[in-house]
């Protein structure tokens, strides 16, 4: 059973993507750019911390400056790790959000935080509220691209890597779910499990539109290649897949897969990690449109190319942008993530790095 809650930010077809519009007028050269960034990042005692969807030279910059490219869980727990006393966010609003959930003593600056996810705005705290209210005899569960106010609702917080093994135990204990905010990650735990879940309408703005029809196409024209996932596409896209999984997941299948050729189901930044780990294989995007579009795959997250190397010197030579979580609803957002953390533990140490988005 799917439950639609109607709201003003809904992900609808109508839904508006941002506006990338500069906000920094001055264009100074990438190479000096990164000069002046590394030389910040050790006078205030900073780390950068990238998300696999971000821009290849910020994703270059935080391996170079001793900082992380990961998922969203693991960047904020390498944030809690790390000595620094500021983290540099770049990735999206929840992920500055967590990492701020755990690591409250720390400064946690954005490049941009209007950079947000669809998956978070579609999911508002008052009718989310509502929709749990309504079902009280529910084990509420979200996944990690969620507000911290939704998070600070929950009972657990999951990742998209070990979501499966979560619901998994969850169905076992007899327990029904209560799963926000994505729709088609939800059904595909749902048909993989056979857990009792009530599913939330959202949707990522990027995933939802990759196309099953025109991917079978593609596969045609590429016997040889191999189909990797991410579940919060669409059911048809997911049926085709040899591989599902999280970014880090998907990861690791284009480097260990003999496959030489990768049909990749997932916003297009990963690919700058994926060439990394396989140099002598060929990635190719999967299809978002029909032969005559505009462009034949269009999967990239416009809130994550909002984060730029001009905002990050920005940021961090004037100041601002900076993450704040009340204090309250941290330690309450804590709870459902703590119990994450320590389901992952007793499953395998490196159950972790599984990913979340």
């Amino acid at each position: 059973m799917t439950k639609a809650l109607s709201s003003p930010r809904a992900v609808t077809p109508g839904f508006s993507k941002p506006m990338l519009q500069p906000r920094i007028a001055a264009i100074v050269k990438p190479d000096i750019l990164v000069s002046e960034i590394r030389q910040m990042l050790v006078e205030q005692n900073a780390v950068l911390v990238a998300h696999y969807y971000t821009a290849a030279a910020l994703q270059d910059l935080a391996d170079e400056t001793g900082g992380l490219v990961s998922d969203s869980l693991e960047m904020a727990r390498f944030g809690h790790d790390h000595p620094a006393r500021t983290l540099i966010v770049a990735g999206v609003r929840f992920m500055g959000e967590t990492a701020k959930i755990l690591n409250p003593e720390k400064r946690v600056l954005m490049p941009d935080l209007e950079a947000t996810c669809s998956l978070d705005l579609g999911c508002p705290i008052d009718e989310f509220s509502q929709f749990c209210d309504a079902h009280p005899d529910r084990t509420v569960v979200v996944y990690a691209n969620t507000s911290a106010v939704v998070k600070a609702r929950a009972d657990w917080v999951v990742t998209s890597g070990i979501a499966v093994k979560l619901m998994q135990h969850l169905a076992r204990r007899g327990e029904k779910i209560l799963w926000a905010p994505d729709r088609y990650l939800g059904d595909y735990i749902r048909t993989t499990t056979g857990a009792d879940m009530l599913l939330w309408n959202g949707a990522c703005v990027v995933h939802e539109e990759f196309k099953a029809t025109v991917l079978r196409g593609l596969k045609a024209r590429h016997p040889d290649a191999a189909v990797l996932v991410h579940p919060e596409s669409p059911a048809g896209v997911i049926e085709q897949a040899d591989v599902v999984g999280s970014t880090t997941a998907l990861i690791d299948a284009a480097r260990s897969l003999p496959a030489k050729t990768c049909i990749v189901a997932t916003d297009k930044g990963i690919f700058h990690k994926m060439q990394q780990a396989a140099p002598d294989k060929k990635f190719l995007e999967a299809p978002t449109a029909g032969v005559g579009a505009t462009c034949e795959s269009c999967g990239h997250c416009q809130w994550m190319a909002m984060n730029t190397l001009h905002k990050l010197h920005h940021v961090l030579k004037h100041g601002g942008n900076e993450i704040f979580v009340d204090e309250a609803v941290r330690r309450r957002a804590m709870v459902p993530i703590q119990r994450l953390l320590e389901f992952a533990r007793a499953q395998h140490p490196d159950t972790l790095r599984q990913g979340a988005a």
